[in-house]
């Protein structure tokens, strides 16, 4: 500690917050002038402990009060060091408190998380990656909407913060614990980017000390016997039961294809009998063969053509923007023809896009393909997300093997 400057942890009672919390700054005091440093963190006043300067015990809004009197300690450790090594070098006198806080802070902590994040949702617009894009700038909608649009720079995006945000998505009706994940991870791979590119210190990672939770999802596979029916059903040629049909057995047929990579589909994609095409979402290329099944329906849309240039009636307008949100509409409206038809064929399971994708690769799984194969036709990166599409075997299932296993 040096006579005319000194740094302590302190609660800023002038600045509370709407859910009446406090934000805990480190205050600097350099010769009798005082400057103050946010830390990112926020309690109620009633636990602050002001005179050992920390958070009392019985602070119920996080998982370990201990953890967070340790990080708060450790930001004051290391603004200490820095004054320290100002000192060491001469240098402490001749600079005002702001100046110190400054480089305490280190500038780059508090580059705009908002401002990275739509920066780098761009780049990815001009890549053609439009739905990674969207999720991008989607997030940073929806934590602007939470902040009541006050900018959020990455120093302020910790373990609070994110459990503050975790808490507020699920008090609202109809939101899912997997909803959040799927936030918490777009959130991640923003922060992850940051720390890349330089833009934040990678001892600030809040993600070091936050779990993102899932709940598991329902089966989504259906029966073989309701993929018949499906095949089987008789609909009035161009209705859109008929290209409703038709897309779930595309992709069905396709090794479980997508709605997004069957909708981008275009006639030069058909070259010899088969269909080559780009994955969307990975960029993997995919050759598949045109069986007898898929023959008569890759025709039909050949011999009446999509003004647009793509196969299916999915996509007719232009601009790569406006084609993803002709997709996404027709996928609203698919999604509720699935439940027509299931209604129709008499199908008691739940129908949607996604079905024929894990339906798929379940009975894949039955006809003895190998997982890696499997995953491979799913075009997934990793072995454990296809083991998430068949990780919910029926128990029948599972007697025959136990039945086959026990009789060696």
């Amino acid at each position: 500690m040096f006579m005319n400057t000194s740094i302590k942890l302190s609660l800023d009672t002038r600045r509370m917050t709407q859910n009446g919390c406090f934000p805990i700054i480190l205050r600097l005091t350099h010769f009798r002038k005082t400057t103050s440093i946010k830390t990112g963190h926020y309690v109620p006043e009633e636990y602050w402990d002001h005179h050992r300067c920390k958070v009392k015990r019985n602070f119920p809004d996080v998982d370990s009060v201990h953890l967070m009197n340790t990080l708060l300690l450790k930001k004051q450790v290391n603004a200490q060091e820095v004054i320290n090594k100002l000192a060491d070098n001469d240098q402490l006198d001749r600079l005002t408190a702001k100046d110190i806080a400054n480089k305490i802070v280190n500038r780059k902590r508090f580059n705009s998380f908002y401002e990275f994040g739509l920066k780098k949702a761009e780049e990815l617009k001009k890549e053609k990656r439009i739905g990674t894009s969207r999720n991008y700038s989607g997030i940073i909608c929806r934590l602007k909407g939470f902040t009541n649009n006050r900018d959020l720079k990455f120093n302020e995006l910790n373990i609070e913060f994110l459990k503050r945000f975790e808490r507020h998505h699920l008090s609202k009706p109809g939101n899912s614990v997997n909803g959040i994940a799927s936030y918490m991870r777009t959130i991640k791979a923003i922060y992850n980017k940051g720390i890349k590119e330089g833009m934040v210190d990678e001892s600030l990672y809040p993600f070091k000390y936050y779990t993102i939770k899932t709940k598991p999802t329902e089966k989504r596979a259906i029966k073989i016997e309701s993929i018949m029916k499906i095949l089987e059903m008789n609909t009035e040629i161009g209705s859109k039961h008929f290209h409703y049909r038709n897309y779930f057995v595309l992709s069905y047929l396709m090794l479980g294809m997508s709605f997004i990579d069957m909708a981008f589909l275009k006639r030069e994609n058909i070259i010899d009998g088969r269909v080559k095409f780009q994955r969307r979402k990975t960029g993997k290329r995919y050759d598949i063969i045109i069986t007898n099944q898929i023959e008569p329906i890759i025709d039909y849309y050949l011999n009446n053509p999509n003004p647009s240039g793509f196969l299916l009636p999915i996509i007719y307008r232009d601009t790569l923007e406006l084609q993803y949100k002709d997709a996404q509409w027709e996928l609203r409206r698919y999604n509720i023809g699935l439940k027509e038809i299931a209604k129709k064929c008499r199908i008691e399971e739940r129908l949607t896009s996604y079905v024929s994708r894990h339906s798929f690769a379940t009975h894949a799984m039955f006809k003895k393909v190998p997982l890696e194969a499997i995953s491979a036709m799913l075009g997934h990166n990793k072995l454990s997300t296809t083991q998430i599409y068949l990780k919910s075997l029926p128990s029948n299932i599972l007697d025959n093997y136990q039945l086959e296993l026990n009789s060696l």
